[in-house]
């Protein structure tokens, strides 16, 4: 995996996390929504479900799965953070940073930092060779 690909996972499980808080908003509010009936519905086959427990359990199943995707980010992000801190250049290191952890763009990166955007892609590339040469330390060890 190279220095980018590995960098980005962070990024997509970040994603994911909100894609799945998302989620859940319109499973509660379509929870909400369903009338309480004290009486059960009936389902093909005889048997009987409550629809708003039902609407529930799913919620919950999806708080769990989201808590597991969340506990992995947290694991992966700390472990990008100790592969970008063995960067020797701090430039190197708040470029990576902010956008691989923070998600920030090309331009709010070279304006926080005082660059050119161009020199601040330069410098990107440059830190992600140097993060592929600590990957492939770290492979062979």
């Amino acid at each position: 995996m190279n220095a980018k690909t590995y960098l980005s996972q962070a990024m997509w499980l970040d994603i994911m996390i909100n894609q799945k808080l998302e989620e859940q908003e319109r499973l509660k509010a379509m929870a909400e929504k369903v009338t309480s009936n004290f009486a059960e519905v009936k389902v093909t086959g005889g048997e009987r479900q409550n629809t708003r427990e039902e609407s529930n359990v799913k919620l919950i199943d999806l708080r769990h799965e989201t808590n597991e995707i969340t506990d992995r980010y947290i694991d992966l992000r700390n472990e990008i953070m100790e592969t970008i801190n063995q960067l020797e250049e701090m430039n190197y290191r708040l470029i990576l940073e902010m956008r691989y952890i923070s998600k920030k763009g090309w331009d709010e990166i070279a304006a926080t930092m005082g660059y050119d955007v161009r020199w601040i892609m330069e410098l990107h590339g440059r830190a992600l060779k140097k993060v592929d040469k600590i990957l492939r330390l770290q492979k062979t060890s």
